[in-house]
């Protein structure tokens, strides 16, 4: 294998364009930060060619050509977490994907390689190491996969979203973000958002949501704290899952008139923009993109990290907390009496509110995704401020 860093030795064409190939499919996780560095690279250097590595699993083909830009697929290199008989194939699978992702890389013409973990992101790197092109790391988790452990060995510059990833050098830049989050308005969207969901215009309102398909811990202390809640003047938006029924009293729900639901559920948010201009308070998990966005955002948050894994969830949450941001509880503690306590405990007092949702944004990086470009650029050798190439 050749040292990285080198002029590709593989019949790279010779452009103005910078070509940059981002590799982060899979899961949300992974693609969206993947497509917002994206974004941000044309907005830099609008020439610029962008291509996105990804496969027929996830959310890759849907997400991806949707946003605009090219997909090439590649096999999947799921990493094993145990000995088993996919150990076995393993070998033979990364020759097969990085057989593939050096002919997409001849075939684009890349100047650099930009990761973001995930089944893309080892042969993409271990790729890009064999034709001596740059490589960027981002590694959105608390603790460092495997991919990126092994990216960071060949790469030009490593990034993360949060201090003590266990990448050596890392610059914390936080997660690369869309713009529609980065720039939300939410005092100005307060109102349309309040009415698109049929929320009370004036009272507080708790946001609630467990990812794409909920959470049953989360669901279940909401559904006891909703009379306490609706009992206080608090409204209550609730993201529960497709899968998922909410158990609700009907006390709960006859708390306030009826033409502002104090307890409005529903299966899914399409419009997560509109949910966080609604709310006033969030109560969710802690993966890294939710910490990410309602941080961004300036949305004071209760954050329930999932109880399973290595306890990565809680320390993605842990530097917003500690900067006032938000608080932290423990999925065994979560109660109805908790949910209630907290909230109403919050949202009563107006400037401890204010101080906690100034304290969250503070604790955000809405300049994520342009200051992961820029580097990426960097990397390539092209210019951000002009059209040419360094």
């Amino acid at each position: 294998m050749n040292a990285p860093g080198a002029a590709p030795d593989d019949g790279g064409m010779t452009s103005n364009e910078p070509s940059v190939v981002v590799a982060g499919g899979g899961s949300a996780g992974h693609v969206e930060p993947a497509l917002a560095t994206a974004d941000a690279v044309r907005r830099l250097r609008p020439d610029a060619r962008v291509t996105a590595l990804g496969t027929e699993r996830g959310l890759d083909t849907r997400l991806i050509p949707a946003r605009g830009y090219p997909l090439e697929l590649i096999p999947p290199v799921p990493l094993p977490r145990k000995p088993n008989l996919d150990l076995a194939k393993l070998p033979l699978r990364v020759v097969r994907s990085v057989r593939r992702t050096r002919a997409v890389l001849r075939e684009v013409g890349a100047d650099v390689v930009v990761g973001f973990g995930g089944y893309v992101s080892l042969p993409a790197y271990l790729a890009a190491a064999s034709m001596r092109l740059p490589i960027v790391v981002h590694e959105a988790n608390a603790r460092a996969g495997v991919a990126n452990k092994v990216g960071a060995r060949f790469a030009r510059a490593v990034c993360a979203a949060v201090p003590g990833s266990g990448l050596a050098g890392a610059e914390v830049i936080g997660i690369p973000l869309r713009r529609e989050i980065t720039e939300l308005d939410r005092a100005g969207l307060r109102a349309q958002a309040r009415a698109h969901f049929g929320l009370d215009p004036q009272g507080p309102v708790l946001l609630v949501f467990g990812g794409s398909q909920g959470a049953r811990s989360l669901n279940e202390a909401v559904s006891a704290a909703v009379p306490a809640l609706t009992a206080a003047g608090v409204s209550v938006l609730h993201a529960h899952g497709p899968k998922n029924t909410p158990a609700v009293g009907i006390t709960g729900v006859e708390a306030l008139s009826s033409s502002h639901p104090p307890y409005h559920p529903v299966p899914y948010l399409e419009r997560m923009d509109l949910a966080y201009a609604a709310a006033d308070v969030a109560l969710c998990r802690a993966g890294a993109m939710t910490v990410a966005e309602v941080s961004t955002v300036g949305l004071p948050a209760i954050y329930v990290p999932l109880p399973h894994g290595n306890g990565e969830q809680a320390l993605n949450a842990r530097p917003v907390v500690d900067a006032g941001g938000g608080m932290l509880v423990a999925d065994a503690e979560l109660t109805g009496e908790t949910v209630s306590s907290l909230v109403t405990g919050l949202v009563g007092d107006p400037d401890r509110l204010a101080a906690t949702a100034a304290a969250a944004r503070r604790s955000g990086h809405a300049g994520a995704d342009e200051t992961l470009a820029a580097t990426v650029l960097e990397a390539a050798g092209a210019s951000v401020s002009g059209r040419t190439r360094t």
